[in-house]
């Protein structure tokens, strides 16, 4: 598998220049300044390119010992100022005239799973498009929530940051920010620079969601695609953070961290899965995905063997699964060829977990050393064991329907149980829609 981002050494004495710039707004030319830095060509002749990538056109060539301006790096290529445009350069034919390593517009980092799927976009809802390997390097543009954008293969992709670890000390980068324009109509670009052409304009006051910036442009998502505007005309937007579900609820207590399960209606087995944690007394949402529930959907007053799951506010019990921890701070069994949760409600052991064989103690009880339960943690329900209520409530492993518990994938259950933390008091809430108003 080809690598996402190849890695340089670069030695000798460095040079940096400030090349300036124009931005446009509505077809006026206002003045602005990218940061450079000088890098000497090594080949005979090298190829200048329109884009990061051997299939984007020729528009010229240099050749050996010429001093190019290089603005940033894209994966193993450089960004460079070429007869007032915008250019790029294979990072493999140059080098910098000075010590200090090559500018960088994304961050690398490792992948730490045997096989992680990338994605088409921040969601295990999303296709995939491919997949990397453990210690593969991944050029990280920005974050959203729970997952990385990164580079991949010419295209743009996303991978669980659960699943990768910053390559030495860099630092996350941050999601996305909310700018507002300040300019009575902006150009918006394809690419870093006025030499790109016009895609459309924002007016005055319209917000924009800003990516990252790339010298004084910043990379923005316009109308479903990549664009770029002159940062002299975008300001920071007041940070006021849009209300989450979670503030209305009355019924936290003391809990910071909340797993919320929510379906349309009570008949349906498809749910939507949302975390959120609170930081620095404000709630901020971490992860969403879809999940399933029981055949039958949510139980209006659940029973044994219903097949449909409860609803309610529930503490959170053991962590289990078929493997070693996977890193959870909850508290952790590993289960056996022998485990097993009695269902019999005759039994004076109904409703928990135990080991075969059964001599007599119970008629029925569930086999926990199933795929299903490679990993998860049991939802606390049913704790008195009133008989017929209602047994093995767990949340786990699984993508179909469940026989009355609460599933989503083996990527999902694992970066869940990574971020609960027990000292956090986490519960977990189950309902439609439109009775969230309860809690």
């Amino acid at each position: 598998m080809k690598k996402l981002m190849v890695g340089m050494a670069l030695t000798a004495t460095l040079a940096t220049a400030v090349t300036p710039g124009f931005g446009s707004i509505g077809g006026n030319q206002g003045k602005a300044y990218a940061a450079t830095v000088t890098y000497k060509v090594t080949a005979s002749k090298l190829n200048v390119r329109s884009g990061a990538g051997t299939n984007y056109g020729i528009i010229g060539s240099v050749v050996k010992d010429q001093m190019l301006s290089v603005v940033s790096k894209s994966g193993s290529w450089y960004k460079i100022n070429y007869n007032g445009r915008t250019g790029y350069v294979s990072s493999d034919y140059v080098q910098a005239s000075g010590t200090t390593t090559p500018p960088a517009e994304s961050t690398t980092y490792t992948v730490t799973a045997s096989t992680l799927n990338v994605r088409s976009g921040a969601g295990t809802s999303y296709a995939s498009i491919g997949s990397v390997t453990k210690g593969q390097k991944l050029s990280v543009v920005s974050k959203s929530g729970s997952w990385y954008k990164i580079n991949y293969n010419g295209r743009t992709g996303y991978v669980s940051s659960d699943y990768v670890q910053a390559s030495g000390t860099t630092t996350p980068p941050a999601e996305s920010t909310t700018y507002t324009v300040t300019a009575s109509t902006l150009n918006v670009r394809s690419g870093a620079g006025t030499s790109y052409a016009s895609i459309g304009s924002v007016t005055k006051g319209q917000k924009l969601s800003v990516v990252s910036k790339s010298g004084s442009w910043y990379k923005i998502n316009y109308n479903g695609r990549t664009g770029y505007v002159s940062s002299d005309y975008v300001q920071a937007s007041a940070t006021a953070s849009p209300k989450l579900v979670v503030d209305s609820f009355k019924t936290l207590g003391n809990a910071q961290q909340v797993i919320l399960v929510t379906a349309d209606n009570y008949d349906t087995k498809s749910a939507k899965i949302q975390t959120f944690e609170k930081v620095d007394g404000k709630w901020k949402q971490v992860l969403t995905a879809n999940g399933v529930l029981g055949q039958k959907g949510f139980a209006l007053s659940k029973k044994e063997g219903d097949m449909e799951s409860p609803t309610g506010k529930y503490t959170i019990g053991t962590a289990f699964g078929r493997y070693e921890n996977p890193g959870t701070k909850l508290p952790y069994r590993k289960i056996t060829a022998n485990d097993v949760w009695v269902d019999d409600s005759k039994s004076s052991l109904y409703n928990t977990w135990q080991q075969k064989p059964a001599n007599g103690r119970w008629t029925s009880a569930e086999n926990m050393d199933i795929p299903a339960y490679d990993y998860g943690f049991v939802i606390n329900y049913n704790e008195s064991r009133t008989p017929g209520n209602g047994s093995a409530i767990f949340f786990h492993v699984g993508t179909n329907y469940t026989a009355g518990c609460t599933a989503t994938s083996k990527e999902q259950v694992v970066s869940i149980l990574k971020w609960l933390n027990p000292e956090k008091n986490p519960v977990i809430i189950q309902s439609p829609v439109s009775e969230l108003d309860k809690y």
